[in-house]
């Protein structure tokens, strides 16, 4: 057998295919070197300068020690991001989908939707909702609104919390999402702070202390952009997992337990809504099976000073496209942007013309039930209905307008689809059986007032009742935090001595 030396003496061309493979193996390592070593510079910590209480709730204490990501994150109050379909600017939804208000009669969703601003004003936001105007909704509600969540939930217990009245608990939420939420205070790795997804995780036999960097890097997402339900009398959160997590595996999920979330009042179908099953979907789309994280393309990394971390300005990846998707994409912005929008306004035709199916369903049933149906006769239909209005729902609240996963979205929707074309058939017999031929009018939804006043909202009284919450309630919970954060200790208060750059 020859040497390489006289194999590259006799053909020369032989040594430059080895050299250049050579060179080719040692730029991938050095590649990977790379990608490793900007992978672990997200959980390497500087000595903190000024010590992080465990349950600390202040996102402007840990800023101190970590300026950079602080100051980053404090740009999610930026209100100025329009995409095509959401961004950070606040959009009335009833008022773009006024057929919303009656598909969601009788639940406060139908009284107030809109568009989630910036983390920044997650406590606002509920404050200021008109959803919030029902003081009987429980202190679940503000599990994943605020830094206190944790602290509370530690101080009283999760079951206690739970339990609890939004406006009991109002005084104790001061501080927005923010550090806390996400990341241990001392080793600053990413960590769980709501039970309902270890909960999840060890129902379907894992463990979540077993997940990697990257998992992590999307499950502390997944503690708040997910699906879940209030179980008992109790409002115990509980992520609908244990069958899969799936559009129809939670349905079944659902139907086995007989839950609903309310009964409808013009279908009287037992209803389900769907939260914001983000996580879900994103699971079942490309960027998931490819490993990409929830933070590889909403928290993309940033370089300033001479320091490489991870940008907390958390948003649409289209405001920075270079940096979101163009880590692993070719194309130019303008390609990518446009196939964004390609699939999102695809899924928007289809959802709009579903809406308006979905809410004359409503109507026809309420026909059906005023011509003298029986139980027996609406039964299947209202089932039909439940599964139809949920699948949507899944699409609808999902923020990515469908593009975690597209082809996942238009199957779902297909689906309900079908349903609700079959719902609406079968109660055009039973109208027949009770002597109705005439097709039911569909009536005049086509403002968000108009669809208000026919499911039976007084918005003027529900305005009323969120003023007088303004003048008399909130500065009430806004002077027991400030009392409460008053006698923390001074080495724990935002004027401490600054991170020393």
């Amino acid at each position: 057998m020859k040497s390489i030396v006289e194999l590259v003496n006799q053909r020369p061309w032989a040594g430059w295919m080895l050299f250049a493979g050579t060179v080719a193996v040692v730029f991938g390592l050095g590649l990977l070197a790379a990608s490793i070593i900007e992978r672990r510079q997200e959980t390497f910590r500087v000595d903190l300068v000024q010590p992080i209480a465990d349950w600390e709730p202040r996102n402007a204490v840990w800023g101190v020690n970590f300026p950079r990501q602080y100051e980053s994150y404090l740009r999610t109050r930026e209100t100025n991001l329009r995409t095509l379909h959401a961004g950070s600017a606040e959009i009335d939804y009833l008022e773009r989908y006024p057929y919303r208000a009656v598909l969601w009669a009788g639940y406060p969703f139908s009284r107030d939707y809109k568009q989630g601003r910036g983390h920044y004003y997650a406590v606002q936001d509920v404050r200021e909702s008109l959803r919030t105007t029902v003081e009987t909704l429980p202190g679940t509600c503000w599990t994943c609104k605020s830094t206190d969540v944790p602290r509370v939930m530690a101080e009283i217990g999760p079951a206690q919390f739970y339990a609890s009245n939004i406006m009991e608990m109002g005084p104790e939420i001061a501080n927005h999402i923010g550090c806390q939420d996400c990341h241990d205070p001392r080793s600053m790795d990413l960590r769980i702070t709501r039970p309902a997804l270890t909960e999840a995780f060890t129902r379907r036999g894992k463990d979540i202390n077993e997940a990697s960097h990257q998992e992590m890097r999307s499950l502390v997402c997944a503690q708040c952009h997910v699906e879940y339900y209030f179980a008992g009398e109790g409002s115990y959160l509980v992520f609908p997992w244990d069958k899969g997590y799936s559009a129809e595996e939670m349905e079944a999920y659902f139907d086995e337990r007989e839950f609903a979330d309310w009964i409808h009042p013009l279908s009287r179908a037992p209803m389900l809504k769907a939260q914001h099953p983000d996580y879900e979907l994103y699971r079942t789309g490309v960027h998931a099976e490819r490993g990409v994280s929830c933070a590889d393309c909403h928290m993309p990394y940033k370089s300033e000073g001479g320091k490489k971390f991870t940008d907390h300005h958390l948003r649409s990846p289209l405001a920075d496209v270079a940096n979101s998707c163009g880590v692993c994409h070719r194309e130019s912005e303008e390609t990518l942007i446009r196939d964004v929008y390609t699939r999102q306004n695809k899924l928007k035709e289809l959802m709009v013309m579903l809406e308006k199916s979905l809410a004359h369903a409503h109507v026809e049933a309420k026909a059906a039930w005023d011509a003298g149906a029986t139980e027996e006769e609406m039964a299947p239909i209202l089932s039909k209905i439940r599964h139809a209005q949920w699948r949507w729902d899944w699409v609808a609240a999902a923020n990515s307008v469908g593009f975690h996963a597209p082809v996942e979205a238009f199957r779902v929707l297909g689906s309900s689809i079908q349903k609700t074309e079959s719902a609406r058939h079968a109660i055009t017999r039973v109208l027949f059986t009770h002597g109705v031929i005439e097709p039911v009018p569909l009536p005049d939804l086509s403002t968000k007032a108009k669809a208000q006043a026919y499911v039976g909202l007084d918005i003027d009284e529900i305005r009323t009742i969120k003023d007088r919450q303004r003048e008399t309630v909130f500065p009430e919970w806004d002077k027991a935090a400030a009392e409460r954060e008053a006698e923390l200790p001074d080495a724990l208060k935002a004027d401490a001595p600054r991170y020393r750059r």
